[in-house]
């Protein structure tokens, strides 16, 4: 994996939706900037300008409500994390999300889930609760719908 100027053999595999999803994981950079880390993201002008420099493997989109988009997407989890083989799979969804989990837990990847700021019960968010390692929420009121989950606070 490219580092972009890491010191660190810790491999991450960042795995978010354009648009503000996508923003709440690049706030998070003096956090993952210090490990090796590829994105996996939507192939759109936001992820293209803001990942510019990054290791990026585009995924099928739209994903709601979409099946043929949601197999390909885990077809892809399959070789992109059989590939990299990282050593944890961060992601803030939406359901770009969903098949990387499934298929990480199967490997037995770490998962972290960053539910996003702005809603306190999202689709992804429920999905991923029951398979991540951990799940981390931005408000108190996401703590009732996420059992188990930790308070960080807001990114954003």
């Amino acid at each position: 994996m490219s580092s972009g100027g890491s010191d660190s053999k810790a491999r991450i595999l960042l795995v978010a939706s354009t648009g503000g999803h996508l923003a709440q994981l690049l706030e998070l950079r003096p956090w993952w900037s210090r490990y090796q880390r590829v994105w996996v993201t939507f192939d759109k002008a936001d992820a293209r300008s803001r990942l510019a420099g990054e290791q990026v493997v585009y995924a099928y989109h739209p994903t709601t409500r979409n099946i043929p988009n949601a197999l390909r997407n885990l077809v892809l989890a399959v070789g992109t994390l059989r590939r990299l083989r990282p050593d944890l799979v961060i992601s803030t969804g939406a359901g770009v999300a969903y098949p990387l989990f499934l298929v990480a837990r199967l490997m037995r990847i770490p998962l972290l889930y960053l539910e996003v700021y702005d809603r306190t019960d999202t689709l992804t968010g429920r999905l991923c609760h029951p398979i991540a390692t951990a799940f981390a929420a931005q408000w108190p009121d996401q703590l009732d719908r996420y059992p188990g989950a930790e308070l960080v606070g807001t990114v954003l």
